[in-house]
């Protein structure tokens, strides 16, 4: 097999980000919930050149003896990505206004200064007077532009120029206008109808919206397995500035001397400069007002389904220690997490509670709980994460709070994150010490658990409880490598786990068995793994797979250009909400095993992060499980296929085959589940 017989997860990432755009642009959509896939796709787009294009800027500054470790060529991958990238700018761009001009079918207006009624221009002025002008700032060239934030670059004469921040910090980004239907306009139109009161003594031209993203620290830990190597990489870096410009995003219209002095002044290279529209920062179009009368241009609601037994449990720890209970986000309530953390915090025969936290909430009931805990004298164990990227500040913030109340708290170490999503709750119950586990694939966060599909596991199975608290022994460092029967935990078990299940099947298949590996994960990149599903494949093993973003599985063949085999098919859903669900199933010779968790098939959560995954045992939860896999692999509205030409083409419906939208398929199961049992 090639070494390079793989797909550049950089590369193949963009045709996920794709798949969000397709969502924006389908008439499938309703109207206004297309403006938030738009700023979907601009958030990714943003994060992705804040961290993975400026790791392949530095990475080209190495020596070659270096570059040629890593295996490939980083300054022409970044050509192609640019390529890529401005490609779909473009219709990205056309998506957008495309939108907007249905938008105007329903009376939905987003004016412009070419475009405001003089009633608009007087209210404008006299909000800019009253609201705004005191947060503008004016600047001459030769500012240090903050990541992120807004400007416009304003033109006066002589070829001179200043600039003046957008003061989105302090208004909203959209402003809503007198005037028929439902009118509003951006912020930055605010201010260039204004532009004059601003810049008083200066002959003003245009004005013109630039955004610069800046270098969001490299991790470089997290992407290659050789510390020896990230070691001599991050040396190499001794010039490397933190926080380094990494791409100017400006208006596209800008005439040629304007983007030279720009160029010039904030020390840019050509590769640097991304020509885009009139407006940046489209990620706040999440913040788009929803005028009422308008809920037929929007998602129809599904609230949260209560838990069939937690959500009318009178105590949650019996619930639990009857049976295991496996709940399902975001169309189960997420209190009934709340509740086992909120009921152990008053609990009297609670004596303990242990965690961890990848990324909190900046405040949330979960926190309170820990909070009530400590008051009541349980001894809390908090391990924080403080390398999850963008979340670092909140995360330490408030292991400090916890800490200052009496809370052991531990931070994570150097190269190795705690990625995992478990808690574990101490309860005295007839003179002995019971444990009380959840295990889940998503965050403590009850914000995101509204938007992203995860599931998790309570249990008091004893070997499970047992695996689990030899992890926090690791994670309180008094232990170096734990004892495990149950679970799988990264960087022990987990990888070497998954390759002995893998090549079970491939055993079976050569016996002539049935064999079959169906998994569905975030993202799939660990050569190894690849390479064992390649075995797996071409021994005869049937291998379907669902994955939400990038997937570097190009084919089991020696020939890229022969296809993909039949007995391997590759699918991912971008639908309402985002899949977040690690689960794992094997045939196993007709005895199926299934694992859900925090980790992925990437060579980081694999050797690198701290993850946790736990077996199914409950013979009813599995079943439910199994069902909702089930629905999700027979997806045919929302699934499209991946496959070697990256072409993001829906499935294909069967004739006579139902519509499968699997989300909403899974929010009906799981009601008429809930009703059946009431």
């Amino acid at each position: 097999m090639k070494k390079d017989n793989l797909k550049h997860r950089d590369i193949n990432w963009l045709f996920f980000n794709e798949r969000v755009l397709l969502e924006a642009k389908s008439t499938d959509t309703p109207l206004l919930e297309r403006l938030k896939f738009l700023a979907i796709f601009s958030s990714n787009l943003d994060e992705y050149f804040k961290v993975r294009v400026s790791q392949l800027r530095q990475i080209k500054h190495l020596d070659k003896k270096f570059r040629k470790k890593l295996m490939f060529k980083a300054n022409s991958t970044l050509q192609h990505i640019l390529k890529i990238i401005n490609e779909q700018q473009v219709e990205f761009g056309k998506v957008i206004k495309a939108t907007l001009s249905e938008l105007e079918e329903h009376n939905i207006y987003v004016r412009n200064t070419s475009n405001f009624t003089n009633e608009q221009k007087q209210f404008l002025e006299s909000l800019f007077d009253e609201s705004i002008k005191d947060f503008c700032s004016v600047h001459k060239e030769n500012l240090e532009l903050t990541d992120g934030a807004l400007y416009l670059a304003v033109t006066h004469s002589g070829h001179k120029y200043s600039i003046v921040e957008i003061p989105t910090e302090n208004q909203d980004r959209f402003i809503a206008l007198p005037g028929d239907g439902h009118q509003f306009c951006y912020l930055d139109d605010v201010i260039r109808l204004n532009i004059q009161k601003l810049l008083p003594n200066k002959e003003i031209n245009a004005c013109y919206s630039i955004k610069l993203s800046r270098d969001a620290e490299l991790y470089l830990e997290d992407d290659y397995s050789d510390l020896e190597l990230v070691e001599k990489i991050y040396n190499s870096l001794d010039k490397r500035l933190s926080g380094q410009a990494t791409r100017l995003l400006y208006d596209e219209t800008m005439p040629s001397w304007l983007i030279d002095a720009l160029k010039t002044d904030f020390k840019l290279g050509s590769v640097d400069l991304s020509p885009g529209g009139a407006y940046h920062n489209l990620s706040d179009f999440f913040s788009f007002p929803l005028p009422k009368g308008t809920e037929h241009l929007q998602y129809q609601e599904k609230p949260a389904l209560p838990h069939p037994e937690l959500s009318y449990s009178k105590n949650i720890f019996e619930s639990i220690s009857k049976k295991d209970q496996l709940v399902h986000f975001p169309y189960q309530d997420f209190k009934v997490v709340e509740e086992f953390l909120t009921t152990a915090a008053t609990d009297p025969q609670v004596i303990a509670i242990k965690m961890t936290i990848y990324r909190i909430a900046k405040s949330s009931s979960l926190a309170d709980a820990i909070l009530t805990a400590l008051d009541n004298n349980k001894k809390v164990t908090l391990f924080v994460e403080a390398q999850a990227r963008f979340d670092e500040a909140n995360n330490i913030k408030w292991g400090r709070i916890f800490e200052e109340k009496g809370a052991k708290v531990i931070f994570s170490i150097p190269q190795v994150k705690v990625h995992s999503k478990i808690a574990m709750i101490y309860r005295n119950e007839d003179d002995k010490v019971k444990r009380y586990a959840y295990i889940g694939t998503g965050n403590f966060n009850a914000k995101t658990s509204k938007i992203y599909c995860d599931h998790g596991l309570f249990t008091a199975d004893k070997k499970i409880t047992k695996d689990l608290s030899q992890v926090f022994q690791v994670l309180e460092r008094k232990i170096i490598v734990p004892k495990l029967k149950r679970l799988l935990v990264s960087p022990f078990t987990t990888r070497i786990t998954f390759l002995n299940l893998i090549q079970n099947e491939i055993n079976a298949a050569r016996e002539g068995k049935k064999a079959s590996i169906t998994a569905k994960m975030n993202s799939l990149e660990d050569s190894n793994m690849i390479k064992a599903l390649y075995r797996a494949v071409n021994a005869g093993v049937d291998v379907r797979l669902i994955i939400r973003g990038f997937c570097c599985y190009l084919t089991a063949n020696d020939d890229v250009n022969e296809g993909m085999k039949d007995n391997i098919y590759i699918t991912s859903i971008v639908d309402r909400y985002l899949e977040h669900g690690r689960i794992y199933l094997f045939e196993n010779g007709g005895d199926q095993l299934m694992y859900i968790g925090s980790a992925d098939w990437m060579t980081r959560n694999l050797d690198r992060r701290i993850e946790v995954l736990t077996p199914i045992l409950d013979p009813d939860i599995f079943d439910e499980l199994k069902h909702i896999l089930t629905l999700q692999l027979d997806d045919n509205q929302k699934a499209r296929v991946l496959d070697l030409e990256n072409s993001n083409k829906k499935v294909a419906q069967a004739p006579g085959q139902e519509d499968i939208r699997s989300q909403y398929a899974i929010y009906d199961y799981l009601k008429n589940k809930l009703d059946e049992n009431r």
